[in-house]
């Protein structure tokens, strides 16, 4: 029994590292382009033989990326500050507050998960036409600042907080917004990192709608510029590939910084959910 035992968890440990190795890989490649010298990754290699910046110094000079950093830097940070507020109101209202319609309400928001969302780009794009947001952050910030996932999310945690510590607290004259940032937030860290986190990359990788939403190039985000760049100099795959590196090593830092909470809030909303 030992020996089946021992014989499944390296069948699985196996598993595990080759799926890893097959995630890993892709970025593996992508660097070790970005570091070859022009012209060598047409051959394509884990390890190049020459480290070269070159394609780093090419994409600085063609491309303001310190701009468009801090746009998608300040345009990410807002839509996850905003809306980690509305989601966490809502997700507490939905778990603890008795209203009329709460549960066909939050049935009716599960069925919208359905529904991709680009098929509400036209009319969500008009809509902001018709309020002057277009061509602002304001108009790539809106469509952001609530989810369906992240009410969700924040629901599913806040629910496994005990009734009687928030009546506790109410027999003891507290409000509900005063039991909602003393009581409910501190509890709810764990999830409300996840949420932070979830949000910030897929803002930060967004392309689609500020494509769409933004017309002033000085405005874009690094995704958009580096779409439009990589367009111009499609036959260099070193710069393309360098551009590539500067977008998602940001994201990946923040991921690596905060994933021990990432996996505690996402465990604790599935468990105690």
């Amino acid at each position: 029994m030992n020996a089946r035992k021992l014989a499944g968890s390296l069948l699985l440990h196996a598993a595990l590292v080759a799926a890893a190795a097959a995630t890993l890989l892709p970025l593996v490649w992508m660097v070790s382009v970005s570091l070859s010298p022009a012209g060598v990754a047409a051959t394509p290699t884990l390890v190049p033989e020459t480290i070269s910046l070159d394609a780093y110094e090419t994409l600085f000079r063609r491309l303001d990326i310190g701009r468009y950093a801090l746009n998608s830097f300040a345009v990410a940070g807002t839509v996850t500050c905003i809306s980690l507020l509305f989601n966490s109101m809502a997700g507490y209202a939905f778990a603890k507050l008795r209203f009329r319609a709460r549960e066909p309400l939050f049935r009716l928001l599960l069925g919208a998960l359905v529904i991709p969302g680009q098929i509400g780009m036209l009319p969500l794009f008009l809509m902001l036409e018709r309020l002057g947001l277009v061509n602002s952050y304001a108009g790539v910030v809106v469509p952001g600042l609530a989810s369906i996932f992240g009410i969700f999310l924040v629901r599913q945690y806040v629910q496994s907080i005990p009734d009687g510590l928030l009546d506790a607290a109410r027999v003891d004259g507290a409000g509900e917004w005063r039991i909602f940032a003393t009581v409910v937030l501190p509890l709810a860290r764990p999830v409300l990192v996840a949420l932070a986190v979830i949000t910030f990359l897929g803002t930060w990788n967004d392309f689609l709608w500020p494509l769409v939403i933004l017309a002033d190039q000085d405005r874009y985000t690094l995704p958009v510029a580096l779409a439009n760049l990589f367009g111009e100099h499609v036959q260099e795959p070193e710069v393309m590939m360098a551009g590539s590196v500067l977008t998602v090593l940001p994201v990946i830092v923040l991921f690596l910084c905060l994933q021990r909470y990432y996996i505690e809030g996402m465990l604790g909303g599935a468990l105690k959910g």
